[in-house]
């Protein structure tokens, strides 16, 4: 299986984050897309490519443009301010506040655009999040024109980021921009696969009135787990969209005879779907030892997950996500890839 890397993912080197009520070393760091890249050389998964530059309009295609323009000019805005330290918001437009007006200050831009306060905002971000989106449209350029699946190694991940704030480690929606260029290049209709530990809000946010794109997503539930406030049973689409999400909700600690049946459900309901093309958003932090999640799968599971997938028999791109137990997210990540290959 081809993958996709690019070096400009350690851009992105956050010093600290807001969790469980104290600045903390981030658990987004660039050692995870090292170590999953040394597995796939490891294993001679297959080769290992840097993305091409697809330029901003296939971003402008899902991101609003007031909200990219905030991204790419944040640390500029931060830095004229004589701070040369992690940008992190603190105030946030609540309920019976004003979202009718950016305000001018960089502080109060930070909390217009994001949803929490544990996604820093650095020198490297913007080349950072551009070059995931290039790695991820990298890997959909060759699923588009022709191969069986290809890896995009994307760091920083993106199933957070919805058009218009950022948040979850994710600033720009690898999967979400994607799954829209199969679109934009012939195909009738995307399903969206997202197995990470977490809800895909941005990705479900995107598409929730669309019928084109059918989401569906396994993660622990929101009345336990971030981002709590979007991922229940009950949200199916609204408008065009009626019946084309599908959320799967998990309880601190499910093991993987839940979670598989799980699994075959959401496979069930996107074969049902009828998509041309497969966007799986691959997070890995469902692992047992992970330190920010509750879920208990084990190593040998993951390999699993990939053959259930291949059997959907779909053109498939993996999108790298979450994965926070750094020692074994290569071993997990390629897990999926190489049940996935076997299956060929």
């Amino acid at each position: 299986m081809l993958t996709i890397y690019s070096d400009d993912h350690r851009l992105q080197d956050g010093k600290v984050e807001l969790e469980g009520g104290k600045l903390v070393p981030c658990y987004e760091m660039p050692r995870r897309a090292d170590l999953v890249l040394a597995r796939v050389r490891d294993l001679s998964l297959g080769e290992v490519v840097e993305p091409q530059d697809f330029g901003v309009d296939p971003i402008l295609r899902i991101h609003d443009a007031d909200f990219v323009g905030f991204l790419r000019d944040a640390w500029d805005l931060w830095t004229a301010t004589g701070r040369d330290f992690d940008a992190l918001p603190f105030s946030w437009p609540v309920h019976g506040l004003r979202r009718d007006r950016v305000p001018d200050s960089i502080d109060g831009k930070l909390g217009f655009y994001s949803f929490d306060a544990g996604t820093p905002i650095t020198a490297g971000t913007w080349r950072a999040a551009t070059a995931s989106v290039n790695v991820a449209l990298t890997g959909q350029r060759r699923v588009a024109e022709g191969a069986r699946a290809a890896f995009s190694l994307c760091r920083p991940p993106g199933h957070h980021a919805a058009a218009g704030f950022y948040g979850g480690y994710c600033f720009l929606n690898n999967a979400a921009i994607a799954a829209q260029a199969f679109l934009d290049q012939g195909a009738a209709k995307v399903a969206i696969l997202d197995v990470d530990y977490h809800h895909g809000n941005g990705t479900q946010s995107i598409f929730y009135e669309r019928g084109d794109v059918f989401f569906a997503s396994l993660h622990g539930h929101p009345l336990d787990e971030y981002p709590f406030f979007l991922g229940y049973e009950e949200e199916t689409g609204a408008g065009a969209g009626e019946g084309c999400n599908a959320n799967y909700p998990l309880r601190w600690g499910t093991g993987f005879d839940r979670w598989s049946e799980a699994l075959e459900a959401a496979c069930k309901r996107i074969a049902g779907y009828g998509a041309d093309a497969l966007v799986v958003s691959l997070g890995v932090d469902t692992y047992k030892d992970d330190p920010i999640s509750q879920f208990k799968l084990e190593e040998a599971d993951y390999p699993v997950i990939g053959r259930r997938i291949a059997a959907l028999g779909l053109p498939t791109l993996f999108v790298m996500e979450g994965g926070y137990a750094v020692e074994q997210i290569g071993v997990n990540a390629a897990g999926v890839l190489t049940g996935f290959e076997e299956s060929a």
